[in-house]
């Protein structure tokens, strides 16, 4: 069956994005190294169980894996003069930053995977509802994709600014998100703050799955990480549209 015109060219996009983004160093920096040096730092010398800490560092893991390819792409490609080409080709704003955002899912969802089955393997982690786990998985990535893609929509060709503010987003979410403090242990404002971060939803989906002290319910994180998804790829249509419309 013939694709239509717009998942053609968004499959084109992925697949371009794939071969020349995946081996740029800030993408292992931000995407696998960072959060493990994090990992490292927080549960080192702190005797915690290994269990009840490790569904926190998976969903930090796949939130930085899946949204560190998207904020380089589109600047990278300004700064290239390749935006342009793209745009004349017969492709849409949304068919690119659907490529965009495929290509970030599939490098979050890969190397998290290999992560998850690795450390299941050495550590005999329990997995608990693999259904959930899955879901999580899939959603997480498209939702944290398309976060990195709409970090990308600032109308900069430097992609060294893009970075910094990405990094100014993201890394607070992961300190009001659960994952160093169990969302159950916090109280008032800070579980209020903590139910506006996605990933919030994630590292609850992980906790209900594997150890099961999730908090929220599961229906409940798969419904916000979806609308999450709706949001950001909505956001970043507009931004890239209002930049293309003004020349930036």
């Amino acid at each position: 069956m013939v694709l239509p015109l717009f998942f053609q060219g968004a499959l084109a996009v992925a697949g371009k994005n794939v071969r020349i983004y995946y081996t740029k160093p800030p993408v292992f920096i931000f995407g696998l190294l960072f959060p493990l040096f994090l990992f490292i730092a927080f549960f080192m010398g702190r005797g915690l169980a290994l269990s009840r800490f490790y569904p926190g560092f998976l969903a930090m893991t796949l939130f930085f894996t899946a949204s560190s390819v998207g904020p380089l792409i589109t600047p990278w490609e300004k700064r290239d003069r390749t935006y342009e080409r793209l745009l004349s080709y017969p492709l849409t704003i949304g068919s690119i930053i659907l490529g965009d955002i495929l290509a970030g899912a599939l490098f979050g969802f890969a190397i998290s995977l290999v992560i998850l089955v690795a450390s299941l393997l050495i550590f005999s982690l329990p997995v608990g509802d693999p259904f959930i786990v899955l879901a999580a998985f899939l959603l997480g990535t498209i939702a944290f994709a398309t976060l990195g893609t709409l970090l990308a929509s600032p109308a900069s060709d430097t992609p060294a600014t893009v970075m910094m503010l990405s990094t100014l987003v993201r890394l607070p979410l992961i300190f009001i998100s659960g994952i160093f403090i169990p969302l159950a242990d916090l109280g008032g404002a800070a579980q209020a703050v903590a139910y506006l971060s996605p990933l919030t939803y994630l590292v609850d989906l992980f906790q209900g799955a594997m150890n099961g002290t999730g908090v929220i319910g599961p229906a409940t994180d798969l419904a916000a990480l979806l609308a999450y998804f709706l949001l950001f790829g909505a956001g970043a249509v507009y931004f890239q549209r209002r930049n293309v419309m003004k020349g930036l």
